[in-house]
């Protein structure tokens, strides 16, 4: 197998299950899903559905950061969404956090996520 690494950030919510925040394979990242946890409390974040988008690219940055990247770096984005009306949402707080060119993406309606979270987003990072 190529040059492979973990990734992990003290900056981001430590995995609740039998993953790693990251995985490093070459120069490419493969990021796992990340909710609007909050890092030191691991409780979802208060607030509405802005709140949790926002807290979700925070964390999935501080994994970037872990791994010498950032989010501009990201060339695949999958955002599972349990209402797909807070579609626009998403597009609106990803342009506060991605500038063009944005990565290839898809969002996907789920009927329910980890801890009641209503989005959730995991990656492919290039550096």
């Amino acid at each position: 197998m190529p040059n492979r690494a973990i990734i992990n950030s003290d900056k981001a919510p430590q995995a609740i299950g039998t993953y790693s925040q990251a995985v490093k394979v070459s120069n490419t990242i493969y990021l796992s899903g990340q909710i609007p946890l909050d890092p030191e409390t691991m409780e979802l974040v208060e607030g509405d559905f802005a709140a949790q988008a926002e807290q979700v690219f925070k964390n999935l940055n501080a994994v970037c950061e872990a791994a010498n990247g950032s989010l501009q770096k990201i060339v695949k984005l999958n955002i599972y969404l349990t209402d797909l009306s807070h579609f626009p949402s998403v597009n609106e707080v990803m342009g506060q956090y991605i500038q063009e060119p944005y990565p290839a993406r898809a969002a996907i309606g789920v009927k329910e996520l980890p801890k009641g979270a209503l989005i959730e987003a995991d990656g492919i990072m290039v550096i």
